[in-house]
């Protein structure tokens, strides 16, 4: 068969042996599968991205040295099964997966399709899956929006993990495919006031097919300030005045139980809570612009992947009382639950959906994805 193979950085298309499924495993014949941000990271920077994998346990990640098949959110059709496979869909049946298989020979009993040189990823006419870890597409979904499933997965657990409420601000700072993905998931879950920023123009366009109800120009206009957000949080003398004359008329109502009304308020999120702030660009320096600029008891979900050393303030972060949360993945339900919301019609990421390439042209693909003002999420499609 036919796959992008990268070794050093440069992607070739090469003739290889079509995957063979192990115990419990499918076969796939690729539709479709997308260019992440994540696989422009692996091409420049797999010496980071394998060292920072093996700091937390998987030791099995490409190094530039490797000759690896990349890609990772794929959609394609049944081709065959493994032994031990349940045999769950015909032949010819459409499926997404989560990009991991298992394999008894690795140390951690996991590879991860994509990211692994013995896991072939899905710039490939064949990828093997994980039964148990794959999803039958309903038939009114076609191969073009299914392929999204993965990358708004990520943002679906990234919003979760932002626990943001439905009158609670949200600021999307970076709006490449991760931001806008993000933006599509706020609104999908009633989420009333999106601030989205860019420098780039072709970004901020996107940010509004996406649903954005402001977008900012950070070069003109801090995003912080480009939406009225209401509440004592602004400073710590404005907050402490707040608290003063709350406290105050409290404790003037005889026998009110005020301390156990506070516990009880703080066990609930009762109380002054700043916005929420998701991090989508991933270059050293932003988290300390935010956490500097952000109102009190902000909450900051990171999910920009920056690949060098960073600093922040954590005086100012602790005066502030910021939230930091930093967000990897998702979880099975997760997976399936957007695969539904897909198929229900709730997401809708056509906007993200810029342009699709054969095996020949996936590596003017990733160039051109380098450019903020082209393309946002660009399909492969190995059978062109």
């Amino acid at each position: 068969m036919k796959a992008v193979v990268c070794h050093r950085g440069e992607l070739s298309v090469q003739e290889m042996p079509a995957p063979v499924p192990g115990r419990g495993q499918v076969l796939i014949t690729v539709e479709r599968c997308g260019i992440c941000g994540s696989d422009l990271h692996a091409r420049a920077h797999a010496d980071q991205l394998a060292d920072s994998a093996a700091a937390v346990g998987y030791h099995s990640a490409m190094r530039p040295a490797d000759q690896v098949v990349l890609g990772h959110e794929i959609v394609g059709t049944v081709a065959g099964y493994g032994p031990g496979a349940r045999r769950k869909w015909k032949l010819g049946t459409r499926v997404v997966g989560l990009p991991i298989v298992q394999d008894g020979a690795s140390e951690a009993g996991v590879r991860m399709v994509g990211f692994d040189k013995d896991a072939i990823g899905g710039y490939a006419e064949q990828v093997v899956l994980q039964e148990s870890f794959t999803f039958e597409v309903p038939e009114r979904l076609d191969a073009d929006i299914a392929a999204f499933t993965e990358p708004l997965s990520v943002a679906l657990h990234a919003v979760r993990r932002g626990s943001v409420q439905k009158k609670q601000p949200a600021y999307v700072i970076g709006c490449g495919p991760i931001g806008l993905a993000v933006i599509l998931i706020l609104k999908a879950a009633g989420v009333r006031t999106v601030i989205a920023s860019d420098y780039s123009a072709r970004r901020r366009d996107l940010a509004i097919d996406c649903g954005a109800d402001v977008v900012v120009d950070p070069a003109l206009e801090d995003p912080l300030t480009a939406a009225p957000y209401h509440g004592p949080l602004a400073s710590m003398p404005e907050l402490l005045s707040f608290a003063f004359d709350a406290i105050g008329k409290v404790r003037r109502i005889p026998g009110l139980p005020w301390t156990q009304l506070l516990r009880a308020g703080n066990r609930l999120g009762v109380g002054p809570a700043g916005p929420v702030i998701f991090e989508c660009v991933g270059v050293p320096g932003i988290l300390d612009r935010l956490v500097t600029a952000a109102p009190l008891r902000t909450r900051i979900v990171v999910a920009g992947v920056c690949m060098e050393p960073d600093t922040f303030r954590p005086a100012i972060a602790v005066n502030k009382e910021i939230d930091m949360r930093f967000v990897f993945g998702y979880d099975p339900g997760e997976f399936a639950e957007t695969l539904r919301m897909l198929a229900a019609g709730k997401i809708d990421p056509r906007p993200l959906h810029t342009g699709t390439v054969g095996l020949e042209q996936v590596a003017e693909a990733f160039d051109d994805l380098g450019s903020p003002d082209g393309h946002a999420k660009i399909l492969v499609n190995p059978q062109a």
